[in-house]
């Protein structure tokens, strides 16, 4: 099937070199308050893989983000994310890059054009059926990744195609396309800037909305959150003092002795 690669078309702005940084800088934020439109227009969209997934992952399942080059590292970024902020385990949702870990630093030449290797690193993580696994690329063509949808669409394996071009061939092989249109970017081809912001907002969307239904948020806290540094071990004191009647010094205590937040409200029975 034919389709505009929208990423790649002509930016609506030229001779970019000749403007001045007032003018540079405002032309990049009147084009970014495309994103968040075009991200609440396909928030059913979102919200129906939200739920698909949220019953797998009740029953045992993970989240698994795959992408190459900007579109990986968005899908690292967000599953990194998930331990320290929900408390959950580094494999309840996973990013896998294309070229491997050395990727998310370093430009892996030809890793994304292996439409065979995003299923073996599948494969590597054991994946199975409770899995949901969102592919991730702006062009929505990319090998690496559109090779490892039809390969969990053969297996069975809850699929989401997060890409900013409609009829491509990942919105057309995942079982959840998720398609903001971004329109084409202030430097023609760079999908690092509105592409990459939709997607970013997107995966956002997506962990915030599920570790929240999972139960891993009180009111608007993040009662589960690791006390890994300062700044979070005073946020967990202010929660719990806010949230039951001990002071802070108490709260100091009986974080040390219970580890987070919700177990120490469950201790105090709140």
């Amino acid at each position: 099937m034919s389709f505009t690669k929208i990423t790649e078309a002509e930016s609506n702005h030229d001779n970019l070199e000749q403007m001045s940084v007032e003018q540079l800088s405002l032309v990049i934020n009147d084009e970014d308050q495309n994103v968040a439109k075009a991200v609440k227009k396909i928030l059913p969209q979102i919200n129906l893989l939200i739920d698909a997934t949220l019953l797998k992952m009740q029953q045992g399942g993970r989240l698994i983000y795959l992408g190459a080059g900007t579109s990986g590292r968005l899908g690292i970024l967000d599953a990194s994310e998930c331990p320290p902020t929900f408390g959950v385990s580094p494999d309840h949702v996973i990013g896998l890059i294309a070229g491997g870990d050395g990727a998310i630093r370093t430009a892996v030449e030809g890793a994304e054009d292996d439409s065979e290797q995003g299923w073996k690193d599948l494969e590597n993580l054991h994946v199975s059926t409770l899995d949901t696994v969102v592919g991730i690329a702006a062009s929505g063509t990319t090998p690496y990744v559109v090779g490892a949808i039809q390969a969990c669409k053969s297996n069975g394996i809850t699929t989401a195609g997060v890409s900013c071009n409609p009829g491509s061939p990942l919105a057309e092989e995942a079982d959840h396309p998720i398609v903001p249109v971004v329109g084409p970017e202030v430097i023609t081809g760079s999908s690092r800037m509105k592409a990459g912001t939709a997607q970013k907002m997107i995966l956002n969307t997506i962990s915030t909305v599920l570790m929240t239904k999972l139960g891993h948020v009180k009111g608007n806290r993040m009662v589960d959150m690791q006390l890994s540094n300062q700044k979070l071990q005073e946020r967990a004191v202010r929660m719990v003092c806010e949230l039951s009647t001990v002071d802070e010094e108490k709260a100091i205590e009986l974080l040390q002795i219970h580890g987070s937040v919700r177990s120490v409200l469950k201790h105090l029975g709140v």
